[in-house]
């Protein structure tokens, strides 16, 4: 048998049992291939696996499971279906009663089984899966998760564990099995209470797998090895050292001196005028620090300043970031600050179009100069779009052919929709249909695409002018507590990522800094003096940044005393310097801290489908859809979005001419129709949604009497004329009639 150091890892190759070649650990065990069997297989998929059983040594075949047994597994699972993929090779299967259902491990975890590795490795499908008791008593609200401290929902369901033992610890499923794979069988226990044993079986129980190893801590060679280094380093404005600022000299005015409160800054002794290792010294920060809180003597300070102006050295600090000790170059923080998700908030290529106006330079440039800039960041927005269209594309294989009714009231869309929304048999990636429950007509038309256009539209329309926003045109979020107490924020959220691979209309309304604190992380985020909406908060800001004394700024900062207060902002101010610093913690509060827990509920919405993790992967792309204004319908966008079938050359077509100069017409204001009407007789939409049309739409010139709009293949079927007045006429008789009649049908 084949010994289990005798395997070689390839990515390329496929997993005998699930077919898949994804090499993930974490989800589904590791990889192995044995080449001299020509044997490929992931470790869970294996253990999972109904027909096998280790009937070796630990350290025959693979982990105890002979070659010969493996074959065979695989020929038994090879005549069984995947009740998820509806592929041949399910075999694993749920060891409920009377259940017939079979899977592979990497479909069960998608359909949300639940794997218990322990005894005999029972499997449950969705529907048989064990769940967690909750008492009709327990808050139904939501709380940190003890290990990501991000928001986490008492709710039960799949993604959230609550703790046995803890009444009030709750956990993301995908946290605990991080920790669980990294602690090991012997750390890994509650980390509110500790509790190792009962917490241990609960989590077995739902499907968390426990590694019977030591912790990964524990592992790593010279883990602990940085703890005996200590911080030598000189912070200093100008260090006087000609060997640089790394040198220490023991016993001589090149020595290092720490601070000593935190000791993670320090000074050669001449650069801070320092006359022997005996004497304290305090870095800038933690100086700051005690001058804020009162706590810095009066004399102390005089000590200081007598110390700085001998032998005229004064002590020049360097006013560090706050809480990042200084790194060399090959630091992990260093590649932190290069990593992608930080340079694109300054290096991107439309950053030069994203920058509040307070960050660019004031010039007036020439007409022919704006006219240029303005073409180019139209022409980037365009490609932008495009490639959020293929992405959203992507998303949408999720979407099933099974549907989903909504019954919307005209009257009261939201409402509706976020009853709708709730509902038990709502599920995302079932195709929609939208039913307006109180429209007059209904019978005269074919309205089912178009009810669908026309309801996400009002829909975004709504959240972009709900309690649940503020601002003006580039939407922040607002603190509403009933909205936060009724989930709506999560619903908002929701709403926007089915609309967007729904083919509903792209938002359009996000601040860049809501964007990027959805993208980015709030903490990685600096708000605008733009995103304040509030008026008296705005003029408060703006009275304290503008302030000219010392004077003007403590008058201003005792009338706003009360504010200040609420916003934890209110310190003791001794320079007129200090202000920024202020206004910045302000719009970090009012901004951002305030709204805390209504962002984290919106994210949680917006991963619906997975749109917020691709906003994460493309930020850029996907800022052009949130951020800007859809593109304005015009002659030339309508013209190169219908493909006109022909079997001749496209320039040759009859009435081909006709149709650009009727287009041009239209978009002049020389006729009775807009492109908006065009494009809605012809797709039911009035609007390009984010992910594009499908089918895409089409132009036919045919032999008939009036155009056609065929909403099913979004095909317009054009009349040939032998005079452009008589197409004019029949295409807006036919569109004005045709949507008279919608317009009535929807009530508006």
């Amino acid at each position: 048998m084949s010994k289990t150091n005798n395997f070689d890892v390839q990515n390329t190759k496929i997993c005998v049992l699930c077919g898949r070649t994804d090499d993930c650990p974490e989800k589904y065990g590791e990889k192995r291939t044995y080449v001299e069997y020509n044997l490929t297989v992931h470790y869970y998929c294996l253990l999972m696996s109904s027909g096998i059983w280790q009937r070796g040594e630990e350290d025959e075949g693979v982990d105890g499971f002979l070659i010969t047994d493996i074959r065979k597994e695989v020929k038994r699972a090879a005549k069984l279906k995947c009740n998820i993929c509806k592929k041949k090779g399910a075999s694993i299967g749920c060891v409920a009663p009377k259940c017939k259902r079979s899977y592979h491990f990497p479909c069960g975890i998608q359909r949300e089984c639940i794997f218990q590795f322990m005894e005999d490795f029972r499997s449950y499908c969705w529907e048989h899966r064990p769940v967690q008791e909750f008492m009709d008593k327990e808050p139904r609200g939501a709380s940190q998760c003890t290990i990501c401290l991000d928001l986490v929902e008492h709710l039960p369901v799949y993604t959230v564990l609550k703790s046995p033992c803890c009444k009030n610890a709750w956990f993301h499923r995908e946290c605990l099995q991080y920790q669980a794979l990294s602690a090991g069988i012997f750390f890994f226990r509650c980390t509110v209470c500790n509790n190792k044993d009962k917490f241990q079986i609960e989590m077995l129980r739902m499907g968390i797998h426990i590694p019977e190893r030591d912790a990964s801590w524990e592992l790593e060679e010279n883990a602990y090895q940085d703890l005996l280094h200590c911080y030598q380093h000189c912070d200093v404005k100008r260090c006087l050292c000609k060997k640089g600022r790394d040198y220490n000299e023991p016993d001589s005015k090149w020595e290092i001196q720490r601070c000593q409160y935190c000791g993670s800054r320090g000074t050669h002794l001449a650069c801070s005028s320092l006359k022997s290792w005996e004497q304290n010294w305090e870095c800038m920060e933690c100086r700051s620090i005690f001058a804020k809180s009162g706590k810095y003597s009066k004399q102390k300070k005089r000590t200081l300043a007598a110390s700085e102006n001998s032998n005229g050295t004064p002590c020049l600090l360097e006013e560090p970031p706050p809480k990042s000790p200084r790194q060399s170059s090959g630091s992990p923080r260093s590649f932190l600050l290069q990593s992608p998700k930080i340079m694109c908030q300054n290096l991107s290529p439309c950053s030069h179009l994203e920058q509040p106006a307070s960050n660019r330079v004031t010039v007036s440039p020439s007409p022919v100069m704006s006219n240029w800039n303005w073409s180019l960041r139209h022409k980037y927005l365009r490609q932008q779009r495009k490639e959020v269209c293929s992405i959203l594309k992507e998303l949408k294989v999720q979407v099933q052919t099974k549907t989903t009714r909504l019954n919307i009231n005209a009257e009261n869309i939201w409402s509706s929709a976020l009853k709708g929304f709730r509902q038990r048999i709502f599920s995302p990636t079932n195709t929609i249909e939208v039913n307006f429950s109180n429209c007059k007509n209904r019978s005269k038309t074919n309205t089912s695409s178009a009810s669908k256009h026309h309801f996400f539209q009002v829909l975004m329309l709504h959240l972009q002018n709900s309690s649940l926003l503020e601002g003006s045109f580039g939407k922040n979020l607002s603190l509403d507590f009933q909205a936060l107490k009724e989930n709506l924020y999560f619903e908002a959220g929701k709403m926007i990522a089915v609309s967007l691979v729904h083919g509903g209309p792209p938002p359009g309304f996000f601040s860049k800094t809501l964007f990027k604190c959805l993208v980015y992380g709030p903490e990685n985020v600096k708000p605008a003096l733009e995103d304040v909406a509030d008026v008296d908060v705005a003029q408060t800001i703006k009275t304290i940044k503008y302030a000219n004394s010392l004077s003007s700024l403590q008058s201003t900062l005792q009338d706003c005393c009360e504010f200040l207060t609420a916003a934890g902002c209110l310190r003791p101010v001794t320079a007129l310097c200090d202000k920024n610093m202020l206004v910045n913690d302000i719009l970090i509060y009012h901004v951002i801290k305030r709204i805390t827990l209504p962002l984290e509920s919106f994210r949680q919405g917006l991963k619906t489908l997975g749109v917020l993790e691709k906003m994460q992967r493309h930020p850029d792309v996907f800022s052009s859809i949130f951020c800007y204004k859809p593109e304005r319908l015009s002659a030339e966008t309508v013209y190169n979005l219908f493909t006109i079938h022909s079997s001749s050359d496209v320039n040759k077509v009859e009435g081909a001419d006709f149709w650009m100069g009727y287009l041009q017409d239209v978009e002049s204001g020389d006729s009775v129709v807009t492109l908006e009407d065009i494009l809605l007789f012809v797709t039911g939409s009035s609007y390009i949604p984010a992910i594009g049309f499908d089918p895409e739409p089409t132009i036919k010139f045919l032999h008939i009497r009036y155009p056609i709009g065929n909403r099913l293949l979004n095909c317009l079927e054009l009349p040939k004329t032998k005079r452009y007045q008589q197409f004019k006429n029949k295409m807006e008789l036919t569109i004005r009639n045709t949507l008279r009649v919608e317009r009535e049908y929807f009530c508006y």
